[in-house]
């Protein structure tokens, strides 16, 4: 998969087929039509193209993901920091900061996660 962005509307319709996964893609198709309003073909449609996009597959009339809904936005995190900041998380996090101060639970979190990576 190259493409690691999602508008809105691709967004909730992988959220659904991520929150209920493996889904018949029937039931996944009656699940739009009650989330979304949409037919039987716009479901299809859009499918395929996640699909072809290597988000999900399609086999045997059973949906599922080909990647998680934690790596995906993982992958998202990591070109919106390389395309932004050049691929500089303290650029990043420098930019955040100044706009956001950061709570005494958040920075706890961020050192732990900076001690990890030193140790691993």
């Amino acid at each position: 998969m190259q493409e690691y962005t999602l508008g809105p509307v691709e967004q909730h319709f992988a959220d659904l087929i991520w929150t209920h996964e493996p889904i018949a893609s029937g039931e996944l198709v009656k699940l739009c039509d009650k989330e979304l309003a949409w037919k039987k073909s716009t479901t299809y449609t859009m499918l395929r193209r996640l699909c072809e996009r290597g988000l999900f597959c399609n086999e045997e009339g059973m949906v599922r993901s080909l990647i998680s809904k934690e790596a995906f936005q993982a992958k998202q995190s990591e070109k919106f920091v390389e395309e932004v900041f050049a691929g500089s998380l303290p650029q990043f996090l420098t930019a955040f900061s100044n706009n956001k101060r950061l709570s005494d639970k958040e920075v706890a979190a961020l050192q732990a996660l900076i001690d990890e990576q030193k140790e691993g």
